[in-house]
């Protein structure tokens, strides 16, 4: 490991959570105060929602694009969530690993995504948002007003298969007030800033030196 304090800090988080927990709420949150964290890009052949543009919440492909960039190998993760395909490039971490500028990269995906994530990044850091119970994600769901009640009945029904694997991610977040649950969040990235093994190299060079 590096021991400049630049790439020591650089912090690669995982967010994650069953549909409507409120992670995209704490993601934008996240975003707008440590505006060093760069946002990942997931591309989706999902169709867009409301309001979202493509390039800025999802890059929105179909998918035999999707498919054929599974194949070249581009993706650092990749799953189908709920009918449809999402993945995170490759590109959008290297190219932030090499911008001065960037702290850490933010990666708002599924906890398929995560492991996968994890699996070429010891490194990174999991968060789950976990719904104060499954009656308050029901009445969330339910309260978009742009999902159908089957699709709000699919994605309650697969919320109890994702908060089964809680215990993959390294902190659990329980978003029943949103200004608590952020405040947790933004504890989780300093305190991740200062842990031991990312100033271990900077340590020994200090130790080193005063030997000298």
């Amino acid at each position: 490991m590096s021991s400049d304090p630049g790439e020591s800090e650089f912090l690669l988080l995982i967010l994650s959570s069953p549909s409507g927990a409120g992670k995209t709420t704490l993601c934008n949150r996240l975003r707008a105060e440590f505006t060093e964290l760069r946002f990942s890009v997931s591309h989706t052949t999902r169709s867009p929602r409301p309001n979202e543009v493509d390039g800025r919440e999802y890059h929105f492909i179909d998918e035999a694009r999707f498919d054929a960039m599974v194949r070249a190998g581009e993706f650092a993760e990749w799953a189908r969530v709920h009918q449809n395909l999402y993945g995170t490039s490759k590109v959008e971490i290297e190219a932030a690993r090499s911008d001065a500028s960037c702290r850490g990269v933010l990666f708002d995906i599924d906890y398929q995504g995560a492991r996968q994530i994890r699996a070429s990044y010891p490194e990174a850091v999991g968060v789950f948002v976990l719904p104060p119970s499954l009656g308050e994600l029901e009445r969330r769901l339910r309260a978009r007003g742009t999902e159908e009640d089957e699709v709000a009945r699919r994605r309650l029904e697969a919320a109890k298969g994702e908060i089964a694997h809680y215990g993959f991610f390294d902190y659990v977040i329980v978003n029943d007030d949103i200004e608590q649950a952020y405040l947790k969040l933004r504890g989780i990235v300093f305190a991740e800033r200062c842990r031991r093994s990312r100033w271990a190299a900077l340590c020994e060079r200090m130790l080193v030196a005063g030997r000298g």
